[in-house]
């Protein structure tokens, strides 16, 4: 029998649900913390495929989640591009940003396909070591991972990607496209390294107006899910636009996505009534109340599995897990799936 998590893409109303975590391989893991300081640092942990495997297994062999997702980073694809990048200790990922179009011509696709060997070699080692879990491959949307590479760093307003779309179009929409082929072509890789499904987070997507969510967000996505499954018809994609709100039936019907994750300020009842039967809903527990724990997490839990009886869906968080996040509140609320 197919896995849960493939039964549930693949429109099939499984119960109790699937269930798995954004962010499950983290630091609210004492294995994954010793695990990061024997690797140094960030990138480093990314791209040494036995560390990178460990933390990818460390979470199902805690919980034992339906789900493993590969453990890498969205700004992996920018940095196997050329363009600077480090993570700094309380300011998180620092790139040199680009502005114009002698920055965008600085970049190498042509050094890519070499960058992410060791990405690969994880997916290749993982695929057997997941046993009964499905193996998740990912990456950034076009338009988040542009958000970094023109801003330069971490922003809540993103004024300068923002400023580049409305000002500069054709410079931006040039990012966008050749991010688009590159995520196109990553996915594919790892899908032949193993990935039985692919996720694509658009982390920002909430950012934008209509008019440039649906040019920015929608057409990379549709273009990315036409090919993976044109190339690779059995593998779902699931994904993620972030913040999405009255846009998430358009972004779903326009794009072709097997499956959608929501955020935490999305009504479950909405998602239910705005997205198609077929297609798999996944989410959406605040974070902060699985780190809080006890009879509210449960209660909003419930509620949860309550709003999704009857149709696909997959038990997640609406974001990823918190740091502070007890170990035993995440036993606690896979049980509590599970029991359901």
């Amino acid at each position: 029998m197919a896995k849960t998590l493939l039964r549930a893409l693949a429109g099939e109303a499984v119960w109790p649900p699937p269930v798995w975590l954004m962010r499950q391989a983290g630091r609210y893991l004492p294995e994954y913390r010793a695990t990061r300081a024997q690797a140094g640092g960030f990138i480093e942990l990314c791209t040494t495929p036995a560390l990178a495997r460990e933390v990818t297994l460390q979470p199902l062999r805690r919980f034992g989640f339906d789900a493993a997702i590969l453990f890498s980073d969205i700004l992996l694809l920018p940095w196997a591009l050329g363009q600077e990048l480090r993570y700094a200790e309380g300011e998180g990922p620092l790139l040199q940003p680009i502005r114009d179009a002698a920055g965008l011509r600085a970049l190498r696709p042509q050094a890519v396909a070499t960058a992410i060997g060791p990405v690969l070699e994880v997916l290749r080692g993982l695929r057997v070591e997941v046993g009964g879990a499905t193996l998740i491959g990912f990456a950034g949307a076009p338009f988040t991972v542009a958000c970094y590479m023109v801003q330069g760093r971490g922003s809540k307003e993103w004024d300068q990607v923002r400023r580049m779309a409305w000002s500069d179009p054709a410079l931006f929409t040039a990012l966008i496209d050749l991010l688009t082929e590159q995520t196109i072509a990553y996915f594919c890789a790892q899908i032949e390294a193993g990935a039985e499904a692919v996720m694509l987070f658009d982390s920002w997507a909430g950012v934008l107006a209509p008019s440039l969510f649906r040019r920015h967000v929608i057409v990379p996505t549709a273009r990315i899910v036409a090919a993976v499954r044109a190339r690779h018809p059995q593998v779902p994609v699931i994904g993620f636009a972030r913040q999405a709100g009255l846009m998430l039936a358009e972004f779903v019907g326009s794009t072709g996505v097997q499956g959608v994750g929501i955020d935490t300020s999305t009504d479950p009842g909405f998602a239910v009534r705005e997205v198609p039967g077929l297609v798999a809903i996944q989410g959406n527990l605040d974070p902060l109340a699985l780190a809080a724990g006890g009879a509210a997490m449960l209660r909003e839990t419930d509620a949860i599995l309550a709003a999704m009886r009857g149709r696909p869906f997959i038990f997640n968080l609406g974001h990823g897990i918190m740091p502070q996040t007890p170990l035993e509140h995440v036993a606690a609320l896979v049980a509590r799936v599970r029991a359901a």
